[in-house]
């Protein structure tokens, strides 16, 4: 991989794209980070005149799905020019080089920007009988990220494997798959969980380490705030149908046809959080909930041993006190049929007690009664 120093602009307009184009990127990266309009000028400006930041990109215990996703995301300027060019000094999947050219362009990397480098990893790393059920160019893997790690500046955990430990933790977990984050004590690590990630979530990561030279605001779990602090289930198109009690009960059947709710046939979204249902994968065509498949939580710890990934969650916080989904729609027809009547009931009073000249519902203030 090269090592010019030219900026991500720069590239850009080598690679024949417009000023409006670029522009146009960095607002669309802007507003899937949840930046202000007030910042996407620091965006531009940081792409305009920053430096590559040297990365080294590993893969161990993982299906290369994460690399996958992010070569697809939607913008033609993020996988041509963030994964392509932007500093890209070490990947085992898609670098040119291969046996002693490539390790030899890691130590370089290494060496000369020590403090300095981005450190990715994809796959979860075996550390059962000292490593030996992954190892790349006769070292264990274990040795690599303790290696790499130690000059890093910080670290992604790409997808649920590097994140979570993922498939290959799962019971038994013979090999002892370890997420990053139990292996590295000493350095920033962000966890970008999903099996795979969605594109631009990845990108807007890089993104905002490249224009704020800082980690973005992260949760309790170490997940980027902007991308991990909603529910799918919040945002999921099919939730109307849900609050009203109209379930998928089998996958061809009339529901399903429908568009009803996937509580029942397992779906996870409830207690999942992530972007699914905003950002969508394959240039926000679609994601699983919206292919007529349950949520299966993969965003989520240990979503692999959490039970049969068809059969529903007994309950879940966020729909009052329902027991299962099997009386969640007699419990919302019984809710709305008592408010109905104690909003009449209420209403009544009140405009027994309202001056004769009190001004109509419609010119008051829009304030729904015990909501503060």
């Amino acid at each position: 991989m090269g090592s010019d120093p030219i900026t991500v602009y720069e590239h850009a307009m080598m690679k024949g794209y417009s000023r409006r184009d670029f522009i146009k990127m960095c607002t669309w990266l802007g507003a899937l980070m949840g930046i202000e309009a007030s910042g996407v000028g620091r965006i531009v400006k940081a792409m305009e005149v920053k430096r590559r930041i040297p990365v080294v990109w590993f893969h161990f215990q993982e299906c290369t799905c994460c690399s996958e996703s992010f070569i697809r995301s939607s913008h033609p300027i993020v996988a041509d020019i963030l994964l392509d060019k932007i500093s890209l000094d070490y990947t085992e999947t898609l670098q040119a080089a291969a046996g002693y050219q490539a390790e030899e362009a890691l130590h370089q990397t290494m060496q000369n920007y020590k403090g300095e480098y981005l450190m990715l990893v994809e796959g979860s790393v075996p550390t059962a009988d000292n490593g030996v059920y992954c190892c790349i160019a006769g070292r264990t893997a274990l040795d690599i990220v303790k290696e790499a790690a130690s000059g890093a500046k910080a670290i992604i955990a790409w997808g649920s494997c590097a994140s979570n430990g993922c498939i290959q933790s799962s019971k038994p977990n013979p090999t002892s798959a370890t997420p990053i984050h139990k292996i590295i004590k000493d350095k920033p690590i962000i966890k970008v969980p999903g099996c795979p990630p969605i594109g631009e979530v990845m990108a807007g990561t890089i993104v905002y380490l490249l224009t704020f030279d800082r980690l973005p605001e992260l949760d309790s779990t170490g997940r980027p705030k902007a991308f991990y602090s909603r529910r799918v289930h919040d945002t999921c198109y099919r939730r109307p149908n849900y609050d009203a009690g109209l379930f998928v009960e089998a996958f061809d059947d009339e529901n399903a046809r429908k568009g009803y709710c996937l509580y029942k046939m397992g779906c996870r979204g409830p207690v999942t959080y992530n972007a699914c249902a905003v950002t969508k994968w394959n240039d926000g065509v679609s994601y699983p909930i919206q292919s007529g498949h349950p949520c299966i939580g993969c965003s989520g710890e240990g979503f692999w041993d959490n039970g049969p990934f068809y059969q529903h969650l007994a309950s879940f916080p966020g729909f009052g006190i329902e027991d299962t989904a099997d009386t969640v729609g007699k419990i919302a027809a019984g809710v709305t049929a008592a408010g109905i009547v104690a909003h009449s009931v209420v209403t009544n009073i009140r405009k027994n007690k309202l001056h004769p000249n009190s001004k109509p519902l419609t010119e008051m203030p829009n304030k729904q009664e015990g909501v503060e």
